[in-house]
């Protein structure tokens, strides 16, 4: 097995799940060339993990608001042109929709996918030359990893490696200690209340930084912010910058958002708040630092959030 394309767009949180398997596709066929097709927002994310060789950004979100301009068309057209440069030995599509199964489509190579009992939506598995069961009940990291041993021809074991190499930080080794909240997510229902964050800002008694990704989640953070007092709303920073924040952090505590996922893999303590989702299929897994609290339907109280750090 010479060459290995995956196929895993979005988001952010997904992108991340997907690290471990791309880990074992490496550790497990050490001569594999592991290329990776990502929505280029999250580019720079597949670009962290030190066994891709060559990220392929794709931008179906940006190119879904303007379908009929000839810009469009023309990256839509370098794109196939950059899918298809070389034939891979397996194109695995772990995304599971239909979107990620028709640009599989554009590379040269036998596809690989899951089948219509495992997709997320049945009908991308029609687009797949090889399909795979995959149990749904399982958290996201191992059904990545299941598909793609099963795909591969390798047979899992218990080590889960994410594989991502954030850098140095610029940050001064005696820098006072700090804690990251990461109060922003994808969904309202997926939310803290504001009234928790600040009672758990108060309660730590140590500088807490509250990083941003719209100016929406900025407004929010400042807010929260306001009311800690010893509290720092920075500039946006980008993934890798936020990277080597989360390293250098006391803890960071954060919401179900692909960031929190990113804090974990980078190697900080992290503890995951779940509000509106369920940290059995997507919460924080694998990372010997992290630990999840609350639940879908069943926001945790600060205190618990305080017990967990403890």
């Amino acid at each position: 097995m010479r060459r290995i394309l995956f196929v895993k767009t979005s988001s952010l949180g997904d992108v991340i799940h997907h690290c471990p398997a791309v880990s074992d596709a490496a550790r497990r066929l050490p001569a594999a060339e592991i290329d990776w097709v990502v929505e280029e927002p999250f580019a720079e994310v597949a670009a962290l993990h030190r066994s891709v060789r060559r990220v392929i950004p794709v931008a179906l979100r940006r190119w879904r608001q303007a379908p009929w301009s000839p810009a469009v068309w023309a990256e839509i057209a370098a794109f196939k042109r950059s899918v298809s440069l070389e034939r891979y030995d397996a194109v695995i599509d772990s995304q599971a929709l239909l979107k990620s199964a028709l640009i599989s489509i554009f590379a040269a190579g036998t596809r690989h996918g899951m089948d219509r009992a495992s997709a997320r939506e049945p009908l991308a598995a029609r687009f797949y030359n090889v399909t795979h069961p995959v149990p749904k009940g399982l958290h996201a990291v191992e059904r990545n990893r299941r598909l793609t041993a099963s795909a591969l021809g390798y047979a899992l074991d218990s080590s889960i490696d994410y594989g991502l190499h954030m850098g140095n930080s610029s940050l001064k080794s005696d820098a006072a200690p700090y804690t990251v909240f990461l109060t922003m997510t994808s969904r309202d229902d997926k939310l803290w209340p504001e009234g928790r964050w600040i009672e758990l800002g108060r309660a730590l008694g140590s500088r807490v930084i509250l990083p941003w990704g719209s100016e929406t989640e900025k407004a929010r953070a400042e807010a929260i912010a306001s009311k800690i007092g010893d509290a720092t709303v920075p500039s946006r920073m980008s993934f890798g910058e936020l990277g080597r924040l989360f390293q250098k952090a006391k803890t960071v505590i954060g919401l179900d958002t692909g960031l929190t996922h990113l804090a974990a893999a980078s190697g900080a303590r992290t503890i995951g708040i779940y509000c509106g989702s369920d940290p059995a299929l997507t919460g924080l897994y694998g990372f010997p630092k992290a630990v999840n609290v609350g639940d879908a339907g069943r926001p945790p109280a600060a205190g618990e959030v305080l017990k967990a750090l403890a």
